[in-house]
């Protein structure tokens, strides 16, 4: 309703002009949710993609090669033999990041490896740069693999910062809006003055 009383003194042009600069919130309040329940402040699903591409790890040797993801509440670990890309089961499986050391338990049901331990889980979830080790013992075979689990910080943190910016923007240009308007209508109703007209 006040777009269109502004754009009856403004021009529709100009308004449509301003109000394009003028920022539409893209994320909700903290703790919000959707009418299934769903946290409404989450990260969407492009940003949820990259940040389980960033999650996610990957090492070879001569032996053996793995993927790695922490998701879920836990390290998960497939690992292949690198040459016969065979899957490797039922091997010793250990994760060392800075000292800390974690067995992984082997999954039949799934074929991989996980690493459930609170505080290697916490460790590697805290934002930065995680060095790991993964030792595999498979049989007579036994390997070390080198890798770099890279946690991003929070989207939230971003996300906030981020859109400040635009607020403001926005602000300013509503400002500039209804000064153009305040303007218009003094000059006509100075006008109407002129005339002999009553406002």
């Amino acid at each position: 309703m006040i777009y269109q009383y502004i754009s009856r003194f403004v021009g529709a042009g100009l308004t449509a002009s301003l109000l394009a600069l003028m920022p539409v919130p893209t994320w909700a309040g903290p703790g919000a949710h959707g009418p299934n329940g769903e946290h409404l402040d989450a990260p969407t699903v492009g940003n949820a993609n990259a940040m389980q591409a960033n999650l996610q790890i990957e090492a070879k040797s001569d032996l053996f090669e793995l993927v790695a993801t922490l998701a879920g509440g836990e390290l998960s670990i497939f690992i292949d033999r690198f040459a016969s890309n065979e899957p490797v089961l039922q091997a010793q499986v250990e994760v060392e990041s800075d000292g800390l050391k974690a067995q992984a338990k082997f999954h039949a049901d799934i074929g991989h490896y996980a690493v459930d331990d609170p505080a290697m889980l916490k460790k590697l979830s805290a934002p930065g740069e995680h060095p790991l080790v993964i030792t595999v013992l498979a049989g007579k075979d036994s390997d070390l693999l080198d890798a770099v689990l890279r946690v991003p910080a929070p989207l939230a943190v971003h996300d906030h910062h981020f859109h400040w910016e635009w607020w403001a923007l926005g602000a300013f240009a509503t400002l500039v809006l209804l000064g153009i308007t305040a303007a218009r209508l003094r000059k006509q109703r100075q006008r109407r003055f002129s005339l002999g007209g009553q406002v």
